[in-house]
């Protein structure tokens, strides 16, 4: 198969002491045994041992996640869930004992226009937005996995089929597509069976954030946020504080009064603000005190979840979690939640950066060789770039005419101004204003040259800006703008493989650390 995964290295490696740390911390912790069904897993796969292992309390975990997405959703999504299974394994390795790889699928996301579309590259390399639906303005904001997908789902299908250059594996890919996106199904369930079919052979255990039993077990943590939900907004702020000191981003704004917690009311999931008196929901306004949530933590779990800093430490109390693989974003919601792990009794997993990289097929190979690119250059703005591609195809004469022409102008003009100071120092201003205008001259020259070769090089650039929409479609990374399907289209399953071995290759170098072995 003619394609590589150009991985981009872990910035800081870890080495194996924080996870060994973890693994004593989660000592005689287990999966609810009660949950069971939110465990999605093919039988007879490696993802069914893996969730029997889970469920039989002797199993560590590797965790990851991501709200549902349409078809799936970004690549990275993929990046993440075989980030996950690679470190399990190399974590299983080195302890002898079963550490199970679990992706968790945020079902109660409200964000319906970041979860309803995906895209892929078109025959013509041109980028292509594949949308199930829009949300009228006016409708409540339900979460994921209560919004079905109805007749959408065919026509999502076949615009999706009709997108997609043909190719050997296109027929396998609708499929597979076509098993999980069926109408009766939610946004969030479609994308759960999409991908436990997926990565069943990779050991990989999807699970239900939504599931009702889930939502049962977490509820004694969401009662306990909501009950110190003023104490905790201050201690999150005091966080806040000290990572900004250190010069840490804080992405999440807090101690702004506003609790962890989110319920689904009349206008569908909303955020509770903290009152004298107990609690406000952010838009519509309605008001429930402490007891009344009591309630429907007993009585109506499913109306509840953790908002993005609380739902780690809900999946690290449900989950005997050692680490947990995220992106730049979720790595560093991880840094602001200190705080609530240690007032909720919760041992924090170690963060474990995901995969990151660019998958680089034949021909975009080609033009990288050609143009003496690496992947990342190509993420320069296109008008800059193709500049920069025609600049260096000067000859060798033309390029070294200007460049000594700017050194001989800035030279002699040094030299100029030194003596027209001495002879009148009110001359050093127009001296430079003379200078720089001979330089702009000379930068005009270079520009039109530039411009000539350009249009003496169409195809040139043609190869060249093919080969940026492969990477940075729409100006964007691939792993951020292209499902899957893009390329399980063109290569199959064997596509995963590349996948898994450079996820396996990120984790060698993640656990390259000085505490290895200790």
């Amino acid at each position: 198969m003619t394609v590589r995964f150009d991985s981009v290295r872990p910035a800081t490696p870890l080495g194996m002491r924080p996870f060994d740390l973890a693994a004593k911390a989660q000592s005689g912790r287990a999966f609810p045994a009660a949950a069971a069904g939110a465990l999605v897993a093919s039988e007879g796969s490696a993802a069914a041992r893996s969730r029997e292992a889970l469920l039989s309390g002797k199993a560590l975990a590797v965790t990851t996640g991501q709200q549902p997405g349409l078809f799936t959703g970004p690549l990275y999504t993929i990046h993440k869930a075989l980030t996950a299974a690679a470190l399990a394994q190399a974590l299983s390795d080195r302890w002898s004992r079963t550490v199970v790889p679990v992706f968790w699928v945020a079902g109660d996301d409200h964000d319906f226009a970041e979860v309803n579309h995906c895209a892929v590259l078109g025959a013509d390399g041109a980028l292509r937005t594949i949308a199930l639906r829009e949300r009228a303005p006016d409708a409540p904001m339900l979460p994921a996995y209560r919004e079905l997908l109805g007749a959408d789902a065919a026509r999502a299908l076949a615009a999706l089929g009709s997108a997609l250059p043909p190719s050997e594996f296109q027929a396998e890919t609708l499929a597979w597509l076509r098993r999980a996106y069926t109408p009766d199904r939610s946004v969030a369930e479609a994308h759960a069976t999409a991908l436990a079919d997926l990565l069943a052979p990779f050991g990989v255990v999807v699970c239900r954030g939504w599931d009702i039993q889930v939502k049962h077990e977490a509820g004694p943590v969401l009662f306990e946020a909501l009950r110190s939900a003023r104490t905790l907004d201050e201690a999150l702020a005091r966080e806040a504080a000290r990572l900004e000191q250190a010069g840490e981003a804080v992405l999440v704004g807090v101690g702004e009064g506003m609790t962890l917690v989110m319920v689904e009311g009349s206008l569908g999931r909303d955020r509770l603000r903290i009152t004298d008196g107990g609690f406000v929901a952010r838009r519509s306004g309605e008001t429930l005190a402490l007891a009344d949530l009591d309630t429907v933590v007993r009585t109506e779990p499913g109306r509840l979840s953790a908002n993005v800093l609380l739902r780690p430490v809900v999946e690290a109390h449900l989950l005997p979690t050692v680490a947990y693989v995220g992106g730049p974003a979720e790595l560093g919601y991880l840094r602001q939640v200190g705080p609530l792990f240690a007032h909720l009794a919760v041992p924090r997993p170690v963060p474990a950066p995901r995969l990151s990289g660019f998958v680089v097929e034949a021909k975009v190979e080609k033009a990288l060789v050609r143009f003496d690119l690496s992947a990342h250059d190509l993420g320069r703005p296109e008008g800059e770039l193709a500049s920069a591609v025609i600049r260096g195809s000067l000859s060798a004469e033309a390029a070294a005419s200007l460049e000594g022409l700017r050194v001989a102008l800035a030279e002699r003009y040094a030299a100029l101004s030194q003596a027209a100071v001495r002879i009148e120092p009110t001359l050093e201003r127009p001296v430079e204003t003379a200078r720089n205008q001979a330089l702009h001259a000379v930068d005009e020259v270079e520009k039109r040259l530039v411009g000539a070769l350009k249009r003496n090089n169409e195809v040139v650039l043609q190869q060249l800006a093919r080969a940026r929409a492969s990477l940075f479609p729409g100006g964007q990374p691939q792993e951020r703008a292209l499902t899957l399907a893009n390329y399980y289209a063109r290569y199959g399953r064997p596509f995963l493989d590349v996948l898994r071995d450079a996820a396996a290759a990120h984790v060698r170098q993640l656990l390259e650390g000085r505490s290895a072995g200790v």
